[in-house]
């Protein structure tokens, strides 16, 4: 298996994780937007579909942890979210509202 790099935003690791884990204490909310990141603009995506199961399997939280985060991330407009049709997984979207300044 090959191991790739993965570039972050500074602001993530600098910023957001003080505050969503410190401040917020919604530690699975930062592991859900780095998983979320990863999916897209760790693969050069805008956006990416997954379901709530999908994202606790991946990064071993509990699926109501992750719905969660989802909604806080949300909240925040961390993230945003949708779905095609109402049997299909989410879409989301990795906001960067700090970049946007």
């Amino acid at each position: 298996m090959t191991q790739r790099s993965l570039r972050l935003d500074a602001y993530i690791l600098d910023v957001l994780m003080r505050d969503l884990v410190g401040h917020d204490r919604a530690p699975s909310a930062f592991i859900v937007y780095l998983w979320l990141w990863r999916a897209t603009h760790g693969r050069g995506r805008k956006s990416c579909g997954a379901s709530l199961g999908d994202i606790a399997s991946a990064t071993g939280l509990a699926k109501s942890s992750v719905q969660n985060a989802v909604r806080r991330l949300s909240r925040r407009n961390l993230i945003a979210a949708y779905r095609a049709g109402p049997t299909l997984a989410p879409i989301y979207q990795v906001n960067t509202p700090w970049a946007q300044r």
